[in-house]
């Protein structure tokens, strides 16, 4: 499991920041809009509250999420909007104890779970590793949407390496997203942390490449803000392409933010 703690310390640590967000706010602050359409900053932490309990049962019990899964398929315009509405309809004190209790659970189950262990999800299978590091983007994202709900400006850490691999390597699943071919080559893709280091991904030589700050890379692959704000650029007309529709997330494409300017 030594492969994937290093993942579930930073998870940890990235749910006790946007813990730190949203711990002590008045209850009239969590029925703030957030920049997703419909979604308070409580419904935030409800999908997150729900997510991760749907981590937890399929680490725990697969056969428990596999009904869940059936659910998904049942409903799959509404099954995860009710799991937020749901949570959010709940007293702010309620909301925040299941969201806590429930990324307590999940962070002692990677922990525990024994080497090599796969687990079902609603795509492939995942590691341990993968599976924390999703729930990272997860709650980095979302707690973005609440950080930018309570006009609060984050600084951005390291723990954005995870959010970058995983926008890097849904690549294709972007494409396919939106009925495209995969490019036959591999794209380079540089991108600077905040502590200043370059991460680096796909060959030095490749025409096709992606450059720029990691925190606007993670924004754009989460769609958390439009490519028209961000200082993302593609060399190379697949590249460019991918910008557009870049997505991090599992299930059909995001409707996205509109450039800012927009907005106004």
């Amino acid at each position: 499991m030594s492969d994937a703690s290093s993942v579930i310390d930073d998870l940890q640590q990235e749910s006790e920041e946007l813990d730190r967000l949203v711990g002590e706010l008045e209850a009239d602050r969590w029925a703030l809009d957030t920049p997703a359409a419909g979604w308070t900053v409580a419904h935030q932490i409800a999908h997150l509250a729900w997510t991760d309990h749907s981590a937890l049962l399929a680490v725990t019990d697969a056969d428990a999420f596999h009904a869940l899964v059936e659910k998904a398929l049942a409903a799959p315009d509404s099954f995860v909007d009710q799991g937020a509405e749901d949570g959010a309809r709940l007293a702010p004190a309620d909301l925040l104890a299941r969201w806590r209790d429930g990324r307590t659970a999940l962070d002692r189950a990677l922990r525990e779970a024994p080497a090599g262990a796969r687990f079902p999800w609603y795509g492939p299978p995942m590691s341990t590793a993968s599976m924390a590091t999703g729930r990272l983007m997860e709650t980095w994202a979302h707690g973005q949407d609440v950080a930018d709900a309570l006009g609060v400006v984050r600084a951005p850490t390291d723990r954005l390496r995870h959010v970058v691999r995983i926008g890097v390597r849904a690549r294709n699943f972007a494409f396919g997203a939106h009925g495209l071919p995969a490019p036959a080559e591999e794209f380079r893709v540089e991108v600077t942390a905040p502590s200043g280091a370059l991460w680096t991904y796909g060959p030095e030589d490749a025409a096709q490449r992606v450059t720029g700050p990691a925190l606007d890379f993670c924004l754009l692959v989460t769609q958390r803000a439009h490519r028209a704000d961000l200082a993302v650029r593609a060399e190379g007309t697949d590249a460019d392409r991918w910008l557009d529709i870049a997505q991090a997330f599992a299930g059909p494409p995001g409707t996205g933010r509109v450039p800012r300017e927009t907005a106004r």
